[in-house]
């Protein structure tokens, strides 16, 4: 009976843009109201600092990803136009690039080329797709996704700083901030590896190390210009 496996790549895509948008959503705007609020500033600059942190992180992440997937898709969009024409005007060559495919990967000569005929009648395109550009479904490049997706990932990773700006006093605001960002970074980087397959306390101490670090450089940046100020 047919049955449906789970492979970790068919959501790789949206996966890495969501990951990475939720964790500098959640370390720059973190590190933002902190640095602010390190500057002795008061609430209103703070509160301002980190809503600006925010549309202008989740604009910028949008836009970063567009392009950059964008740039992906043009690139396989320009391949499978050439293996067209390709098709179309040498097939004899296509099916002996498919054929000498698939001798490499362990058949033989004469199981190699019944193979490629096969596919070839069934879909040459979709054949040299697979297994000569090496492009899937699953990974194909979507650049609107993956815009939506780092620009919300961004914005939800950029909400807990901002609710906190907006609710705790000046005075407590900076070791609050720094503790609960740590801790989600925490539990963050250990989701985020948890569904990539790689180790939990590796992922989780990499993000969360980061993360205090551009949190404490932030502190010290804005104690300094406070103090000068």
């Amino acid at each position: 009976m047919p049955h449906r496996e789970f492979h970790r790549t068919e959501h790789i895509g949206w996966l890495r843009a969501a990951v990475l948008g939720a964790n500098d959503g959640l370390i720059s705007t973190s590190s933002l109201v902190v640095g602010v609020a390190s500057a002795q500033s008061g609430r209103d600059a703070v509160l301002i600092a980190a809503v600006a942190g925010l549309v202008a992180g989740s604009l910028s992440m949008a836009a970063g990803e567009y392009v950059s997937v964008s740039s992906q898709s043009d690139t396989e969009r320009a391949d499978l136009e050439r293996e067209r024409r390709e098709l179309a005007t040498q097939p004899d060559a296509e099916l002996a690039e498919l054929t000498g495919i698939y001798v490499d990967r362990g058949l033989t000569p004469e199981l190699a080329a019944q193979v490629a005929r096969q596919l070839t009648e069934h879909d040459a395109l979709g054949a040299h797709v697979r297994d000569e550009l090496g492009m899937f479904e699953g990974t194909r490049a979507r650049p609107i996704q993956a815009a939506l997706s780092s620009a919300a990932a961004f914005a939800i990773g950029a909400a807990p700083p901002l609710l906190l700006a907006a609710t705790v006093g000046t005075s407590r605001l900076t070791p609050i901030v720094m503790v609960v960002t740590l801790v989600m970074l925490v539990g963050l980087g250990a989701v985020a590896a948890k569904l990539g397959g790689a180790p939990l306390t590796r992922g989780a101490l990499r993000v969360g190390f980061w993360g205090a670090a551009a949190m404490a450089a932030s502190a010290l940046v804005g104690r300094l210009f406070g103090t000068l100020a």
